[in-house]
């Protein structure tokens, strides 16, 4: 086969048969690209008091001499992403808590008003216990608006709605590894995605017009408690 041929053959449209059925590729699907290089800070802004980079891998740290009485972000300064996918692996200790925001705005703190780094938000919540992970929480704002195992309807004015429930949370917490995790966000609209190791964690359909943000910063927290380590690497975004 001469190239010309190699390339109508490679160009050919996708027809689809009857005997076809979802299938997962190899790697990223086209358009991710790197927001963290892994040597630097190069495009975050935090408190290096609790961000540094190590290993490759982004690494936010409260020892017993820097504890916090308020969560605080290390925050990408490269956009404010409106519809995008997220993709990461973090990696956690047991007794720590942290999540992943996204749409969300620098606040002001009135716990620590030195806190240049707190944020309201969407956040995929995330923590060494599992009690947490895959939960949409909006931090500083409506709170839980979808718990592991739920797809709810957020309208305004009461709780969030439970439309259905596809997995038991407890059963859903065993998918979420002691070691380093692969988390994958879909936000699309007023549709909100959280799957973490290729796991369904929750989905949150946001018709609270006044009150839902439309883009935003994206940012990883460390939280108050004790002390604490979470690391972040091969974070990409693809833009829709």
């Amino acid at each position: 086969m001469g190239p010309l041929a190699a390339q109508q053959s490679s160009d050919e449209a996708y027809v689809p048969k009857q005997s076809d059925r979802p299938e997962p590729v190899a790697g990223d699907e086209a358009g991710f690209t790197p927001i963290f290089d892994g040597k630097t800070l190069d495009g975050w802004e935090g408190d290096p008091t609790y961000w540094r980079v190590e290993s490759g891998s982004l690494v936010g740290e409260i020892t017993p001499e820097t504890v916090i009485r308020s969560n605080t972000f290390i925050i990408w300064r490269g956009g404010r992403p409106r519809d995008f996918e997220l993709k990461l692996d973090y990696r956690i200790t047991p007794d720590s808590n942290s999540g992943i925001n996204y749409r969300s705005a620098i606040v002001p703190d009135p716990v620590t008003p030195e806190n240049q780094f707190a944020m309201r938000g969407y956040q995929c919540d995330l923590d060494g216990k599992k009690r947490y992970s895959g939960n949409n929480y909006e931090e500083k704002g409506r709170r839980f608006l979808a718990v592991r195992g739920q797809v709810s309807h957020v309208v305004g004015g009461r709780p969030p709605i439970l439309l259905s429930r596809f997995g038991d949370p407890k059963e859903l917490a065993t998918h979420v590894t002691d070691d380093w995790n692969e988390v994958h966000l879909i936000v699309r609209g007023n549709t909100l995605t959280h799957i973490i190791n290729k796991q369904l964690m929750s989905v949150v359909i946001d018709d609270d017009v006044p009150n839902r943000p439309v883009d935003g910063l994206i940012g990883v927290q460390v939280h108050v408690g004790p002390p604490m380590k979470v690391e972040y690497r091969n974070i990409r975004l693809k833009n829709w």
